[in-house]
């Protein structure tokens, strides 16, 4: 698990400078274990032994100080309980004398209550209980010293910034007075709106870069083309970079912070006269400046901006902004850079009378450390489950439920009542079931999480599902689709009316499935509308509405609401109750094509569960064109794929024709950039489309499987056909599809 932070520990950093010898290595970090039994200390030894770590030793904290007086160490961990200096009492005079050093505690169970105050005031980065797992013990210290790399990336940044004040000045009084020729005369020949030069001098002014950068960003016009104009009509001297060498002496006239993010290569000095390649020889303020800065009369050489990039990235390597390292890491705690933003109709007085004892900082650190690890492992659920002995936080990640991090049960109510508040929730009722809302903004996304709590005999159980905020939707080639399933939707996608609904458990991407099915053939000559709870994708061209209901606004309410607004598509999140039935199926009776979703295990079974929402059979056969069934499916990791044997136990589960399959079978064996050998989840489908024998058979009351017969008939491929197709094709393995799908065949 730890090899994935492999790059930490044998100094591949990114964004080295290139007088740096490749071949230098970076020390290995030094890690200082404390703790008075010997047993735990040869225990650490043993788990550390594999990792290239130099491990410093000590039995108390005196000897720690001592060890820290001639060698710093960039993390220290210890025990709670020890003789004379405890752990917190230790790790505090270390925060006071080295600060940079990561400090982690050991303790066991009984010692937490004591532990908690260290983590309130800041002396505690991270707490690990004994017994410990080892996994998770190194993962714990290979993302600390990534924490710890990261922060001294940004504060080495930092310092070459404020060497560089004079130069970020002077690009600022640059840009802050630029309204740049260029510009202008793109707008003059008509590549560039008014709106656009207004948005460009708007960003000009409030980021202080220079145009080049802002229309390199947004790609409103071809470089190619602005080139040719300059050099014809404008008539500016041209030069090849790459058949050009720069005077080294003359790199120090004009400092690396402005080259690069101005464009320009100072390349001869001849005289008083300094040839300037430039990207934009327009810019005078520019050329005025670096005039005035260096001394010399400026003579402008047009360049081509590929050439100009390719030569700075030569000369000064890759450079990362400091703008792009704070955005990924802060200098405070990590745990600390997370945001909840309430409702803008919450009650703000009632919501600070329920704060009480939740606002303890250990339980703000807690549960936002919980979240921020959700969202860096990609997790699409967060279940926070009260336990005998512990507290346990499970994420599922590509559809399986992992256990992740082991927290004391005594922070259950701390944890639990944190969650309430920041959904808005009644921290006062623990038994009764409870849902509600979060919006968290870190520093690189926006997230919704859907809240429910559900009181167990361990105490409350929470569990947060992690919607993308405005998720761009995917296109229908995007879904995985065989070209049988896809030449059966292709047909009912073009009918102008009908419901067409996509099925399966939740988390299986039906959602995903009806935006790409809206955005097919999407035109501004038919009005679109979507009913979601929460909105999951955002689409412009679509009016989204999102339900609420806590002040009535239902998906039935808002369905007839829409009525009226003249909809050509409608998308509606989820079929729930017999009201949004029947609402939604006379809206498809009545000349309008209706996208929706229902949870049913097959595409057969969803016309039983339709009649079981009380609607008639007449009108369910009339509207209804198609249904999809789908599953998502793990995907094997590209990475570390390898054929293996054929797995008969799980071939004959499935059933003959899996067990016949004359193809080769693949697994992951699992690497640093997977999940225990997947990487993604690819969609298996199952497409019912109607007929005129089909509609026959639900009026007349035909069984599920009576439905299943004829369709299969008519050609519709069931799940178990497609996973086949994407055994065949080494997308998943045969016990992903079992795990799926479950046993078709008794064995024995």
């Amino acid at each position: 698990m730890a090899k994935r932070y492999a790059s930490l520990f044998h100094g591949e950093e990114s964004g080295s400078q290139p007088e740096e010898a490749p071949e230098a290595k970076k020390a290995p970090y030094k890690l200082l274990l404390v703790d008075d039994e010997p047993n735990i200390l040869a225990s650490l030894r043993r788990v550390f032994q594999r990792e290239n770590y130099e491990l410093l030793f000590a039995r108390n904290g005196e000897e720690a100080l001592r060890i820290l007086e001639k060698q710093p160490v960039e993390l220290i961990m210890t025990d709670f309980m020890m003789p004379g200096m405890n752990g917190s009492e230790l790790l505090r005079e270390v925060r006071e004398r080295w600060p940079r050093t990561i400090r982690i505690m050991l303790t066991g169970h009984a010692n937490t209550d004591a532990v908690m105050g260290s983590i309130k005031d800041g002396a505690v980065y991270r707490f690990i209980l004994k017994p410990w797992n080892d996994d998770d013990i190194r993962l714990t210290i290979a993302l600390a010293l990534e924490q710890y790399e990261l922060i001294q990336r940004t504060r080495t940044l930092e310092q070459q910034t404020k060497k560089q004040s004079r130069d970020l000045e002077t690009i600022s009084k640059l840009t802050a007075t630029n309204r740049s020729q260029l510009a202008i005369l793109l707008h003059k020949k008509g590549w560039l709106n008014p709106q656009q030069i207004q948005q460009l001098h708007r960003e000009m002014q409030s980021q202080k870069t220079p145009v080049v950068r802002q229309l390199l960003k947004h790609e409103w016009v071809d470089f190619r083309k602005v080139f040719e104009m300059l050099r014809d009509d404008m008539l500016f001297e041209e030069i090849d970079l790459r058949e050009f060498q720069p005077d080294p002496s003359l790199l120090s006239l004009v400092p690396q912070k402005i080259c690069t993010r101005q464009l320009v290569l100072p390349l001869r000095a001849s005289g008083q006269r300094l040839r300037l390649a430039m990207v934009d020889p327009m810019d005078i303020n520019l050329i005025d400046e670096l005039g005035f800065m260096t001394g010399y009369t400026i003579h402008p050489l047009l360049c081509e901006t590929s050439q100009m990039q390719a030569k700075l990235t030569e000369i000064f390597g890759e450079t990362n902004d400091l703008d792009d390292i704070t955005t990924r890491v802060g200098t405070d705690d990590p745990y600390e850079g997370i945001e909840i933003v309430l409702d803008d109709e919450s009650d703000q007085e009632s919501l600070e009378q329920l704060l009480g004892s939740s606002e303890e900082p250990p339980a703000i650190r807690l549960v936002n450390a919980i979240i921020l690890e959700a969202l860096r492992l990609g997790a699409s659920d967060i279940h926070v489950h009260p336990r005998t002995k512990s507290l346990v936080v499970r994420y599922r990640i590509d559809g399986v439920l992992q256990d992740k991090i082991h927290i004391p049960t005594n922070l259950l109510m701390s944890v639990v009542s944190r969650i309430k508040v920041m959904a808005e929730l009644d921290i006062t009722e623990r038994r009764k079931p409870q849902d509600g809302r979060i919006t968290v903004k870190t520093p690189m996304r926006i997230v919704d999480l859907r809240i429910s709590t559900l009181p167990t005999i361990n105490g409350e159980k929470v569990v947060m599902r992690v919607l993308e905020r405005q998720s761009s939707a995917q296109s229908l080639a995007d879904m995985g689709l065989s070209e049988h399933n896809m030449k059966r939707l292709m047909h009912v996608v073009a009918k102008p009316q009908g419901i067409i609904l996509a099925t399966g458990p939740t988390g299986s991407g039906k959602t995903t499935t009806l935006y790409a099915l809206l955005q097919h053939n999407a035109s501004s000559e038919r009005n679109y509308v979507t009913i979601e709870d929460p909105v999951e994708f955002h689409v412009d061209m679509a009016g989204q509405v999102p339900v609420k209901e806590r002040i009535g606004l239902s998906f039935a309410s808002v369905l007839r609401a829409i009525l009226r607004q003249d909809p050509d598509v409608i998308l509606l999140g989820e079929i729930r109750d017999e009201e949004t039935a029947d609402v939604a199926f006379h809206a498809a009776m009545t000349g309008h094509l209706v996208y929706s979703t229902l949870h049913t295990s097959s595409a057969a079974a969803t016309v039983a569960r339709l009649l079981d929402l009380g609607l008639k059979p007449f009108v369910l056969a009339s509207a209804l064109e198609a249904i999809i069934a789908q599953r998502l499916v793990r995907r094997i990791c590209n990475h570390c794929r390898e054929e293996i044997s054929r797995p008969a136990d799980a071939l004959a589960q499935l059933g003959p024709q899996f067990l016949e399959a004359p193809f080769a079978f693949y697994r992951g064996k699992g690497c640093e950039k997977c999940h225990k050998g997947y990487k993604g989840r690819a969609a298996i489908h199952e497409v019912l489309t109607m007929n005129e024998d089909l509609r026959t058979a639900i009026t007349e009351g035909a069984s599920a499987m009576q439905i299943e017969t004829i369709a299969r008939e008519q050609g519709m491929r069931i799940l178990l056909d497609d996973a086949l197709e994407k055994l065949r094709e080494g997308v998943t393995t045969a016990e992903e599809v079992l795990r799926l799908l479950g046993p078709q065949v008794l064995n024995g």
